[in-house]
């Protein structure tokens, strides 16, 4: 069941509560008695994940796969400068 949030106009007081969401909002505030409560727009609670499972090793890489992906790219050589061509002025030295 979702928790919402209720904020009273008149004097106030802020709450969260557990609702089903078929439920009717609150109207009456808990601490003063008045009908003027105001359910919040709140931001929900990030995803959970419940059970058995969904651990770093579920995603583990095959072996023998390089750490890059499937390494079937055009990937360049992490050395930098070896395979570099001269440029004209190292060539008339």
């Amino acid at each position: 069941m979702p928790t919402y949030d209720y904020a009273c106009t008149k004097c106030g007081h802020t709450f969260e509560t557990v609702q089903s969401m078929k439920d009717a909002p609150l109207k009456k505030c808990p601490k003063c008695g008045k009908q003027s409560l105001k359910r919040l727009v709140g931001a929900g609670a990030g995803l959970i994940f419940k059970g058995t499972g969904f651990y770093i090793t579920d995603y583990k890489k095959k072996s023998g796969q390089p750490e890059g992906g499937s390494g079937g790219g055009d990937s360049k050589p992490a050395s930098g400068g070896s395979d570099k061509k001269p440029t004209s002025s190292a060539a008339a030295k």
